[in-house]
């Protein structure tokens, strides 16, 4: 496992039989994205996805097999991962997919204004530079305050982890500001796992996910760069300057100590 900027996050729901019953447990996969451009798959587990333990362990473990240089973490808002980011991967942010969030909004307002709202928040997506990007998000929040205070409460509450993207070389905004990458990976666990119907243990559910999961990284490997040579040039530049935006005050610190 290599250094990896970008780590992708996302869970897939199957129905397992634990003991007498039968429940829906989540099979979580992350994927990265390696400092040549690389897509790569980080690793696999069954768990609670909604658990700040089972991330901050499921985390520790890929840190323990090598994953490093992390800078951007990519996933839905499931509870506790954040906080698990915060924990093992000092410095990191995350990135809230803008599709889940979209998701989400959804679910405050009736299905008849759904397309509007929708289609007034994707105008942020439209602007290039960062400034812009967060000026338009607070005015679509503020034209659709009166109409939908609910959305607009949950913009002003998301706002940093929906933009996050912003931080990072424009020519990966849209690979970047949401989950669908991974998000066809698990749609073939899925397909594959509907065949089963019901896998009889847990194990058996992270043996199939296993096998796709290992064809989609072989795959990866000898197809094109995900990130091309001179974007992943831009990111590394990036990185710098917020290492050097971290190191300087710590510096002025130890000179004043």
């Amino acid at each position: 496992m290599t250094g990896s900027p970008y780590v992708f996050c996302d869970a897939t729901f199957c129905k397992v039989r634990v003991g007498a019953h039968v429940v829906s447990q989540a099979l979580v996969v992350a994927t990265g994205v390696s400092i040549d451009g690389t897509r790569e798959v980080l690793g696999t587990a069954v768990g609670d996805s909604e658990s700040f333990e089972f991330w901050r362990e499921f985390l520790a473990s890929l840190k323990a097999r090598g994953l490093s240089g992390v800078h951007l973490v990519i996933s839905d808002a499931h509870a506790g991962l954040k906080a698990a980011v915060a924990q093992q991967f000092t410095g990191s942010s995350w990135q809230r997919c803008r599709v889940h969030f979209m998701r989400n909004l959804h679910g405050v307002v009736a299905a008849k204004h759904a397309p509007a709202v929708t289609a007034a928040i994707k105008t942020v997506f439209a602007h290039t530079e960062p400034a812009e990007v967060a000026a338009q998000w607070d005015q679509v929040a503020d034209t659709l305050e009166p109409t939908f205070p609910k959305v607009a409460a949950m913009m002003a509450e998301a706002k940093a982890d929906v933009l996050a993207f912003t931080a990072f070389p424009r020519a990966h905004w849209q690979k970047i500001w949401s989950n669908n990458p991974i998000e066809r990976l698990n749609k073939e666990i899925k397909r594959r796992a509907d065949v089963v119907e019901i896998f009889p243990n847990p194990a058996a559910f992270l043996r199939l996910a296993t096998a796709v999961v290992i064809e989609a990284h072989d795959e990866w490997q000898v197809t094109r760069r995900y990130l091309s040579d001179i974007s992943m040039a831009e990111l590394r530049k990036v990185i710098a300057a917020k290492h050097d935006a971290i190191a300087e005050p710590l510096a002025e610190q130890r000179q004043i100590a």
